[in-house]
Formats: C-alpha cells, sequence, structure tokens
C-alpha cells in the first residue's frame, strides 16, 4: 500500500472558495478511482491562496482482475444483431458463449497499475472541476476547449509511493517540485512524497493547513488585544477569511482614530471586517476600542511597524466615509427617508416597499387594536421549546387580561401602542433609502434604529424599528417587546400572504423569497410570546384591508383559499419547528384538526403536541396507545361491515345512546350501562371512561394539556383488563352492540384530547 500526493499550484485562489474547492477535489478523486476499483483507506485535502492539494492514504499498487459478462442477442437473432454486440464487446463470434438460446460475452479485465488509473484520474478531475467562477488564459484560451481552472494553473505535484506519476494537463506536466510563500522563500522545493509535504512546505514559510492557520490567526489576534488591556470581537469566520488570504499569517495590532468612534460600533466593526478583513476590539467596560488586529502574511523586519500604519490610513479613509453617510443620513428625517420606498419596487406584481410598508402598518395596528398584541402579554411557558402552554379561562379571547404586564409597554393604553406600533411599521423600512443601508444592506434595520433615537422618536419606535426583521433565522433572538412584535410578525405575515395570494410558493427545495423562513418567525413570535391568535383572523383582515386594484392574484389561487392555503403552510413549519425539539411529526399532525376552534392556534397545537410527546413516552401513555389502536381496529372492521350500533358522533355526545344498543340510563349517576348484568372489567372500564372523560374535556377546554392527558391515563388499566377478558363480538347481540359502543365511546373521548389515529407505530 502506498499515499499518493496531488498539489495543483496557481496564482490567488479567492479566499471565499477555497473550503468548497477542498472538498470538491476530495469528492472528485474518490469518484474517479472507484470507477477504476480503486478507494483510499483516507483522503486528506490542503488548501492556500495558491495551491489545492490532496494525499490519498493507502492505495494498492495495482487494480484487481475482474471478469464482466454481458448478455447478447438470441442465437435466432437476425446477423445485424450479432454483429452489434460483437462490436460493443470487441470479441469474435467464437468467444461468445452460448448458454440455451442466449449468446454470453465473458470479458476478463486484468488488474492495472495504479499509477496509470491516477494519470488518468487526475486531469478528469481537473477538467470536471466546479469552480463557481473559472477562467481560460494564454493563447490556448482562443478555444472554448481549452482547460478552465480557477487562476492559470502554474505546477502540478503528483506522486504516488514516492514515484512522479507522468501526466500533463493544459502543456503543464506533473513532477515533484512545487514552490514555498511567494515572498519568505526562493526557488523550487523538492518533495520527496507525501508524508514529505507538509514538513518541507513549512520550512518554506508555507501552513498547508487552513485550519490551523485560521487558530493562529485568531490566537495570535486574541493575545494582541490582551497585552493591550482589550478583548478581542471573537469572529471565526473572519479568521477563516484571513486564513485564505495567507500562507504564513501573522497578526498585528493598530489603533485608529478615537474621534471615528462617535459612529455606531455596528458600522465600525462592519467596514472593518467586510472592507479591510480586521478585527476589532473592546475595552474593559465592553465599548468598542479604537483599535483593531490586521493579519499581514510576512514577517517583516520592523516587526510590522510599516504594515499596520498603512492598514491605518486605509481604515481611516473607509472610517470617514461611513462616517459622512452617518452625517448626511440624520440631516432629513426618517419619515422624508421613507417618502422615496415608493420608489423602490418590492415585486413586480405586489408593488413597491411603500405599498408593502402600508399594508404592515394597517396589520401591525390591527393586531394590537385587537389585544392580540398587547402590553401585558401572557407570560411564557416554553410553548416554543417543549413546554405546556400556560392554563387560562376556557375562553378563546386573545385579549384576556394577565397580572404581568411586559417592562415596555406597562401602562399603555391600547390605542397608545397600536399608534406606537403603525407609526413604528410605517418607518420600518426608511432606511432602506439611506447612504449608510445602501453602503452596508447587512445594516438595514439597525441603522433605522439608531437614525430614530438620533431624532428623538420613542424608545419603543427605534428599538421595533432595529429589530423588526427577527427572527432572522435558526437561533436568532425573538422579539418580546410590544410594539417590536406587532411590527415583526405584521412584517412576516405581510410577506407570506403577499407571495403567496400571487401564487409564489415554494416548491421543493425552491423558496426564492425565503417564506419558510418567514413561517418559521411567525411561529417563534408567536409561541416564544404566547401569543394567542386565530391565525385566520389576521389573514381575513389582510385581505379585506388590501386595495384590490394594487393586488394581482394568481388565477389559480381564490383569495378566500389564502386562509386554508396559509394556515396548512404554519402547520407543517410547526411540525419542522418542534420535530428540531425533539417532537415527532406525527405528534404534531395528531394535535390538529380535531376541533374547529384550535385550527388557527399555533400556540395550542405546540402546547398538545408536546404534553402529547411527554405522554406517549410514558409506559401509561404507550400502553393507551396500543389499546387504543385495538379498539380502533375493531371499530374499522365492523364500520365496513355497517354493523356499529353508533355513530362516532353519536359516541361523542353525553346519554346520545339508545336502547337499541342495549344501552339504559342509570337514574342514580347518569351514566349509560348495559341491560344486563357486566362483567367486572366492563364494569370498570364503564366507570373509569366516565370518570376520565368528563375530567380530560374539562383540562382541554382550560388548555392544560398535561392533565388532559392525566385524565386520560386512568384508562390505561381498564382496558388492558376489558381486552383481557372481555369478549367484544359476543353471541348475544345486546352484549355486542353495548361493547362496540363502550369501545366507540373510549375513542371519542381519546379524540377530545387528540388525534391518535394519526400517530405512527
Amino acid at each position: 500500500m502506498a499515499d499518493f500526493l496531488l498539489e495543483l499550484f496557481s496564482e490567488e485562489i479567492p479566499a471565499r472558495m477555497q473550503r468548497q474547492a477542498a472538498a470538491d477535489l476530495a469528492r472528485l478523486f474518490a469518484a474517479e478511482i472507484a470507477g477504476a476499483g480503486l478507494k483510499a483507506e483516507g483522503i486528506e485535502t490542503f488548501v492556500t491562496p495558491r495551491r489545492l492539494a490532496l494525499i490519498a492514504r493507502g492505495l494498492p499498487a495495482e487494480t484487481d482482475a475482474v471478469s464482466e459478462e454481458l448478455k447478447g442477442p438470441r442465437t435466432s437473432a437476425p446477423p445485424q444483431a450479432l454483429e452489434g454486440f460483437l462490436r460493443k464487446t470487441g470479441l469474435t463470434r467464437e468467444q461468445l458463449e452460448e448458454r440455451g438460446d442466449v449468446f454470453f460475452a465473458v470479458i476478463a479485465k486484468p488488474g492495472r497499475k495504479t499509477a496509470d488509473v491516477l494519470a488518468e484520474a487526475v486531469p478528469a478531475v481537473v477538467r470536471a472541476f466546479p469552480w463557481p467562477k473559472s477562467m481560460r488564459w494564454g493563447a490556448a484560451s482562443l478555444s472554448t476547449e481549452s482547460l478552465r481552472w480557477v487562476r492559470p494553473l502554474k505546477g502540478i505535484v503528483a506522486l504516488f509511493g514516492g514515484e512522479v506519476v507522468p501526466l500533463e494537463i493544459a502543456g503543464v506536466a506533473s513532477g515533484r517540485t512545487t514552490l514555498g510563500h511567494r515572498f519568505l522563500s526562493s526557488g523550487a522545493i523538492e518533495i520527496a512524497d507525501a508524508d514529505d509535504y507538509a514538513a518541507k512546505l513549512r520550512a518554506a514559510h508555507v501552513i498547508v493547513s487552513s485550519e490551523e492557520r485560521a487558530e493562529i490567526i485568531a490566537q495570535g489576534a486574541r493575545r494582541l488585544a490582551a497585552d493591550a488591556g482589550l478583548a478581542l470581537v471573537e469572529d471565526a469566520a473572519l479568521a477563516e477569511e484571513n486564513a485564505g488570504l495567507t500562507e504564513w499569517p501573522v497578526p498585528l495590532l493598530g489603533h485608529f482614530d478615537p474621534a471615528f468612534l462617535d459612529v455606531p460600533p455596528e458600522v465600525i466593526q462592519l467596514t472593518a471586517a467586510k472592507n479591510q478583513k480586521y478585527f476589532v476590539c473592546r475595552d474593559t467596560g465592553g465599548k468598542l476600542a479604537p483599535a483593531f488586529v490586521c493579519t499581514a502574511n510576512i514577517v517583516a523586519s520592523d516587526g510590522g511597524a510599516s504594515i499596520v500604519a498603512g492598514n491605518r490610513k486605509v481604515l481611516a479613509a473607509r472610517l470617514s466615509d461611513a462616517r459622512f453617510f452617518w452625517e448626511q443620513d440624520k440631516k432629513k428625517s426618517l419619515e422624508s427617508h421613507a417618502e422615496k420606498l415608493s420608489e423602490i419596487v418590492f415585486h413586480e406584481k405586489l408593488g413597491t416597499v411603500a405599498d408593502k410598508v402600508d399594508r404592515v402598518a394597517k396589520l401591525a395596528r390591527w393586531l394590537v387594536e385587537e389585544g392580540i398584541v398587547s402590553a401585558s402579554p401572557l407570560p411564557f411557558r416554553g410553548g416554543a421549546g417543549g413546554g405546556a402552554a400556560p392554563q387560562t379561562p376556557s375562553s378563546t379571547n386573545p385579549s384576556t387580561p394577565h397580572p404581568n404586564p411586559s417592562p415596555e409597554g406597562e401602562g399603555q393604553t391600547r390605542s397608545s401602542l397600536a399608534d406606537l406600533a403603525e407609526q413604528a411599521a410605517r418607518l420600518c423600512k426608511a432606511d432602506l433609502t439611506t447612504g449608510m443601508v445602501g453602503e452596508f444592506p447587512e445594516l438595514q434595520g439597525l441603522m433605522g434604529g439608531y437614525y430614530a433615537r438620533e431624532e428623538g422618536l420613542d424608545p419603543q419606535i427605534a428599538a421595533a424599528i432595529r429589530d423588526h426583521y427577527k427572527p432572522v433565522g435558526q437561533g436568532d433572538e425573538v422579539p418580546t417587546a410590544p410594539v417590536t412584535v406587532a411590527v415583526s410578525l405584521a412584517d412576516k405575515l405581510d410577506t407570506l400572504l403577499a407571495f403567496f395570494d400571487i401564487g409564489e410558493l415554494p416548491t421543493g427545495s425552491k423558496d426564492p423569497f425565503a417564506l419558510r423562513r418567514a413561517a418559521l418567525a411567525i411561529i417563534n413570535l408567536v409561541l416564544n410570546n404566547n401569543l394567542r391568535i386565530l391565525t385566520d383572523a389576521p389573514i381575513e383582515f389582510w385581505l379585506g384591508q388590501s386595495d384590490p386594484s394594487q393586488k394581482l392574484s394568481d388565477p389559480q389561487i381564490e383569495r378566500r383559499k389564502l386562509i386554508t392555503i396559509a394556515l396548512d403552510f404554519l402547520l407543517e413549519r410547526l411540525a419542522v419547528q418542534q420535530r428540531e425539539k425533539g417532537v415527532r411529526h406525527d405528534f404534531v399532525q395528531a394535535s390538529r384538526r380535531w376541533e374547529a376552534r384550535d385550527d388557527g392556534r399555533l400556540d395550542r397545537v405546540a402546547a398538545r403536541a408536546n404534553a402529547l410527546s411527554a405522554f406517549l413516552g410514558a409506559d401509561d401513555g404507550a400502553n393507551l396507545l396500543a389499546g387504543y389502536k385495538r379498539a380502533a381496529n375493531i371499530l374499522k372492521a365492523e364500520a365496513k361491515k355497517g354493523s356499529l350500533p353508533v355513530t362516532p358522533a353519536q359516541a361523542g355526545a353525553h346519554g346520545a345512546v339508545g336502547m337499541d344498543s342495549g344501552l339504559r340510563r342509570k337514574d342514580e349517576g347518569g351514566a349509560d350501562a348495559p341491560a344486563y348484568p357486566p362483567e367486572p372489567a366492563e364494569a370498570a372500564l364503564i366507570a373509569a371512561l366516565a370518570a376520565a372523560a368528563p375530567k380530560a374535556e374539562a383540562a382541554v377546554a382550560d388548555e392544560d394539556f398535561e392533565g388532559a392527558m392525566a385524565a386520560l391515563a386512568l384508562l390505561r388499566a381498564p382496558i388492558d383488563a376489558f381486552f383481557e377478558t372481555v369478549t367484544v363480538n359476543d353471541a348475544d347481540p345486546a352484549r355486542r352492540a353495548f361493547r362496540l359502543a363502550l369501545l366507540e365511546r373510549v375513542r371519542a373521548a381519546v379524540h377530545r384530547v387528540a388525534d391518535f389515529s394519526r400517530i405512527e407505530g
């Protein structure tokens, strides 16, 4: 067994392409040699700004001999068919085997030298390489058939077991020599074998491991900041990017004019990181310090003083531009900036950003006026993450007051809160027209918050403008301030509904308008803030307040169907969100659409699914599920025969089962009982059902889903005993009818808590 080293040396590879290039090289190489029957014991990849390299460990000296068998035409087939088969296989008629009335060709392929396989595989990998952007160069570039590579290819090292694998790509022949660092090394470097590669290049001031270079940068920057009494603002992505720009990284600390600290810190950090690839630092108080860490690619004779001085000048110019935008943008109010939103197209079928803002403002105000978002929200009890929803009165009125108000907005009237929400919504996109956001789109929302604060607007408005894009993705902070929640929820609902209204629904892996992300954000806003919202209500309002003359609905989607489409989409996203938190998809499906009033209550579905997950994870729940499924199977079989004594609807109504099913009413207790002496297990199940069903139903009405599950647990043992000792399909018609009706009542009682028929397993 031997190792194979491949290095593709070129001009500078963009840092953003390096990680994927290393992965693609390993993938393509493994696939190419696999076609020849080879598999490496392990593959390592390395990438620097000037080289892409691979080491394949444990390759055999040659491939195994193989025999391939091909089925041919029948012996009675026309001569033309036989001739075609012979051309395909390269054999003669005498070399074919006759098996019955069919020709077979057995082609023996001898083993090949691995070096020969590699000599063919490497050019194939290079020519198939999927660079995001590539180029042709030199005289050969006049032909579209010429080699394309990310940058001009300069050299190839190809060594198998220490021997050069002879190959040539676009006039570049393989060998065993490469080059070291551009400035810190001179002359060619001869590589003996794969084990020699990393050490020889390190001696030539090239660290081939991008992970090692990134760690050197991060640790060095951290140490420099600490030595200056500062703390580095950690940025792993920036460390990786700097690693992609250097082969021998040397972090250096510099300072800039403290006067620039008047600019918002996020602007300074983004300017330094995005434009110059610098880290920034904070002082002991947590404030941004006038210091930065840059990464040089050389060891300078003056300790890096000249490099730092040059970088300080460049950073000063960048920060001057940022300060100019900051000062100029502040000269106009956000309302003035917002006037230009009518010049920005949101979508060709949905009008301008100004049109969207108008819809969002109306919806945000409505959310507050309806009490869905209030200054006194219900306390969060983990509905988004696995806990049960809080217990409330059976009324589903979302404006039910609660004695635990939020610090922000406390004591405000609903009207004043609605005014703030509408004003914040009308200004939330205004910073899109500012110079700063034009230069740094990543700062949208954030800059609007700063400008609102500088303008002296209500702090709740400034916070809402700043945070209304949140939550952006998984793990992002979810707003809780009432004004922010109203604007954020309205913004995301409008995005979802507007694109659904014009038929732009996500398909498969395609979601160009990030509607799945918007749906998850809506769910997190609802669950984390315990918003008691029937989701069809804001959709109804949105449909009613939108100007039909400005909306172009897709003819395949009736606008009234938008409620069902959007609700189904949200519930599917809820299942995804809950699955990531450990709640099975079928538990979410079992927790929806059993009662019309719950269809749009995302919080109820989530809380019920979490309670169901916990219940079925215990023995009582698992055994009750087994008993339920046994009862459901019996009832399903009888329904096919048309011999059920009562319908599910009748079983769900107390006292609705008549004497024709073998039942009579107990005078003293009011419960249904058989007209014959019941067996002990039968009587026990009747009593348990009479006790459990009302408790479960009352608990569901109070949104105490754990209590509802606990009530169902009372049925576990009686159901087990019932099936062990009682014959359901008794020869006596009265007994059989009563027992089937009893099972139907058990199923109905369970379905009031959750639809167990949707639970798998």
